[in-house]
């Protein structure tokens, strides 16, 4: 899923900074990993320009300049309307010259669906590690694999420094659409304003509900009917796909736990997974054809892909059944979601786990109203 590829480690810059400035290369390990990010990031940085700048160029190319000009008010939206930082994030391009500005490996074990975890300074622990360069990524999952872990390599549109730098929009997420474009900013801008070290599952979640509800928004009030029509059969499509990857989760989990050999394990993960492949086929007759998830649904779909998945998807009923309690209104969601940060994380975990069982009688109840 393309939302599960959003994000870089977020710890790289910040870890190898404190190492530089604390005079502590030594005691820093994989260092050569960290300063790749920081290069990244500072290559990326340094080829910012002023959108503002950007759309009274008279040379400039009139089709940039119209979605730099969109980028704008998509911009102000998400201040004035979502309450989310109003700062300089955002507000500079940067054409980074190919497909993605990074590729994250996400791993989990053969039998099992929990996410690898690395761990570092600053951010904690999280289910993943950015790089730059997509042949430095290939060739980590590759080590991994020697190591007997499924893998899986996403490229990245967008990533947020949780407004420690001052973000910019990127080529690689602005050629999309202004609906995609819209999303990402509000879900990174969402990061900026609440992030809990080493939960990555509460923190893309959280943002991704804080992008939904800014589409709901945004789309309501600023878009035509066309684009409001393509958004809510989108957002069906993740829903029911959402759903198909959740019900496979639970019977991949059953079969990891039950006293089998291991070939025995890896025959019961094939046929599920072309079980998978089969249930993926009747739901996209039922989207028209639409091809949304191939990709991800292809031969290489394993226990990391799954991992990914969950990671953005698996507790955002929870944070929309919070929304719902707060009548919509973001600043006393983000009061909620700002106390659930403060706990520990397994208080964290029973609160959400009680809002995803009222998320999920929501989501029957709306079933029902369509």
């Amino acid at each position: 899923m393309h939302c599960a590829m959003r994000k870089l480690e977020k710890s790289s810059l910040l870890l190898v900074l404190a190492c530089l400035l604390g005079g502590s290369i030594s005691g820093c390990s994989n260092l050569s990993y960290y300063a790749q990010a920081v290069g990244g990031h500072l290559g990326v940085m340094r080829n910012a320009v002023p959108i503002s700048e950007m759309v009274k160029d008279p040379g400039g190319d009139p089709v940039l300049k119209k979605k730099l000009e969109d980028v704008q008010a998509i911009r102000e939206f998400a201040s004035r309307e979502l309450g989310l930082p109003d700062n300089n994030s955002y507000r500079t391009y940067v054409d980074v010259g190919r497909s993605h500005v990074v590729w994250n490996v996400f791993a989990a074990p053969e039998f099992s669906l929990a996410p690898k975890i690395w761990c570092m300074l600053l951010v904690g622990c999280v289910n993943y590690r950015g790089y730059y360069d997509k042949e430095q990524a290939e060739t980590f999952a590759a080590e991994l694999r020697q190591e007997g872990f499924d893998t899986y390599v996403g490229g990245v549109a967008a990533y947020s420094t949780l407004g420690y730098f001052n973000d910019p929009v990127l080529s690689t997420f602005l050629r999309q659409s202004n609906t995609e474009v819209a999303r990402v900013v509000f879900h990174e801008l969402a990061h900026q304003l609440v992030f809990v070290a080493g939960d990555t599952q509460f923190n893309e979640s959280y943002a991704t509900a804080v992008e939904n509800e800014g589409m709901r928004r945004w789309l309501r009030n600023d878009v035509n009917s066309q684009q409001r029509t393509s958004f809510e059969a989108q957002q069906q499509r993740r829903a029911g796909f959402a759903e198909l990857i959740r019900t496979y989760r639970m019977k991949l989990q059953t079969s990891y736990g039950l006293t089998l050999s291991d070939d025995e394990r890896r025959n019961t993960k094939a046929e599920l997974l072309v079980a998978l492949r089969r249930d993926y086929a009747a739901l996209k007759t039922g989207w028209g054809g639409n091809p949304a998830y191939d990709k991800f649904v292809g031969d290489d779909l394993n226990n990391a892909k799954f991992a990914s998945v969950s990671l953005y998807a698996e507790l955002v009923p929870a944070f929309e059944a919070l929304l719902a309690q707060e009548n919509h209104q973001l600043p006393r969601f983000y009061q909620r979601v700002t106390a659930l940060a403060a706990l520990d994380k397994e208080a964290r975990r029973q609160v959400l786990a009680e809002q995803l069982s009222i998320g999920s009688k929501l989501m029957v109840v709306a079933a029902g109203d369509r």
